[in-house]
Parts: C-alpha cells; sequence; structure tokens
C-alpha cells in the first residue's frame, strides 16, 4: 500500500459522500437530458409548417424522452440534495425543492405539447387536410416555447437558494455558488424582459444571462461527483461525528449478543 493509499484509508468516514454523489450526477444528467432533446426537436420547433410535412415521429419521440430524463434528474437533484443543505437552513432548502420541481413541472407541459404537435402531424398526414392543422400546430410549438422560458426561468430562484446554502456553508468553493448568485438576477431579468416582449432568445442579453448560469450549474455537477462535499465544512464535520468518525472498512467487528451477554454474567 502506497503512503497516499494509506493516509486516505486513515480518513474518517464521510456520510455525505454518496449524497454528494448523487446530487453531482443528477445535475449532470440534466446536461445529459436537456440539450440532446433541445437538437432532437429541432424539426418540429423550426419548421412553422412541420405539421403539413412527412414528419419525424420517432426522433420527437426520443426528444421527449431526453427531455423526461432533464425533469426527473431536475427533481432527484433537490430531493438529494435536502438531507444535507437543510442543516444550514431549512426553509431555504424547502424553497429550493419547491422551485425545482416547479421548474420540472413546467417542463412537463412543454413536453405533451410537442407530443400533442407530433400526434397532429401523423393525423394531418392520414387525414389528407394537413393545411387546416398547421395553426394547430405552431400554438403547440409556441406553448413549448414558453414553457422554456418560464420553466427554466424558476432555476435562477432555486439557484439563490442553493446558492446561497451552499455559499454559507463552505459545502463547496465558494467561487461556484457565487456563480449561480450573480448569474441568477441576470437570468430573471431576461426571463422578464421575455415576457413584456423587449427581449428574445439568442440575443446578446440571452447569451450574457445564461453563460455564468450554464457554467454554474455544470461545476456543481462536476465538483460534487468528483470531490464531493469539503470535509472541512461544518456541515459535513457534525455528519462524521455523529456517524462515529471512522472508517466503517477499519471499524471492529461486533461481538453477537449472546457473547456479550455472557462477558457481562462472567
Amino acid at each position: 500500500m502506497t503512503r497516499t493509499a494509506e493516509n486516505r484509508s486513515h480518513l474518517p468516514f464521510d456520510p455525505t459522500r454518496k449524497t454528494a454523489l448523487a446530487v453531482g450526477i443528477l445535475y449532470l444528467l440534466t446536461f445529459i437530458g436537456s440539450i440532446p432533446g433541445a437538437l432532437l426537436m429541432a424539426p418540429i420547433l423550426t419548421n412553422p409548417n412541420y405539421i403539413a410535412g412527412p414528419g419525424a415521429a420517432t426522433q420527437i419521440g426520443i426528444a421527449a424522452v431526453c427531455e423526461m430524463v432533464n425533469v426527473l434528474a431536475l427533481i432527484g437533484c433537490g430531493v438529494a440534495a435536502f438531507s444535507i443543505v437543510k442543516r444550514q437552513h431549512e426553509g431555504l432548502a424547502l424553497g429550493y425543492v419547491a422551485t425545482r420541481s416547479f421548474e420540472a413541472a413546467v417542463i412537463v407541459i412543454g413536453i405533451v405539447s410537442i407530443l400533442a404537435a407530433s400526434s397532429l402531424q401523423q393525423a394531418a398526414a392520414a387525414g389528407g387536410d394537413a393545411a387546416a392543422f398547421v395553426p394547430v400546430g405552431i400554438a403547440l410549438v409556441d406553448i413549448r416555447h414558453w414553457t422554456m422560458v418560464i420553466g427554466p426561468s424558476m432555476a435562477a430562484f432555486n439557484a439563490l437558494m442553493f446558492g446561497t446554502l451552499l455559499y454559507r456553508s463552505r459545502l463547496v468553493p465558494r467561487a461556484i455558488p457565487a456563480l449561480g448568485l450573480v448569474g441568477a438576477p441576470l437570468l430573471i431579468s431576461w426571463t422578464a424582459g421575455a415576457m413584456i416582449g423587449v427581449t428574445e432568445p439568442n440575443t446578446a442579453w440571452h447569451t450574457i444571462a445564461v453563460i455564468p448560469f450554464f457554467f454554474w450549474e455544470l461545476a456543481v455537477g462536476l465538483w460534487m461527483t468528483f470531490k464531493g462535499f469539503n470535509r472541512d465544512a461544518p456541515i459535513v464535520v457534525a455528519a462524521i461525528a455523529e456517524a462515529g468518525g471512522a472508517n466503517p472498512s477499519r471499524q471492529a467487528p461486533v461481538a453477537p449478543i449472546g457473547v456479550v451477554a455472557e462477558a457481562g454474567a462472567a
């Protein structure tokens, strides 16, 4: 055994490591689900006459599955992190779970609208009067557009809560939650601007608002997956103390109850 491996074997058992790993993987799954999902939906999102065309039902179905991976990962992030961050502030932790769940719910509405548009295209192709269905298809795609404006904007609110929890607790380096705390107001301002009609997606304002937020979520996912929570954070120190502070692989075996009773009688 090398000296490094030996030193690691003497480290106290960290009961928060599996939780951090789960949170990190779930954050990365939001990227794995949302980015391919958006790319695969391109035919129906960019073609106003998609309903009257040949369609791409299988591709749209795969895109919807990817989006559902994103939705479930969003909910999982909040649930997985709650048990740890509630030690810092239970109200903020609960708010983080609630806004994460709301974000997922709004995105689901967009998924349903896209699946409905795909079904409409197939019905139009079978019925022969495709042009009459085009306005309905455009409306369904518009629903998906607004769900992607309003739903992910809730990520800005949960970033304010989760970022504050991570910053105060020092569970990760403070530069990481600082990205979220800076990016959240920018994203909220862009969303408000989009809702009142003063900005559009893929503008300079949109790019400025999204970049720090993108790197905040990516950094959280990577750090928690590969590094875990900082072991010197007060929450982790307390969790280690509650767990006994020992490496389970090096703990002495527990004697059977009968043996303990006999020893006590003797």
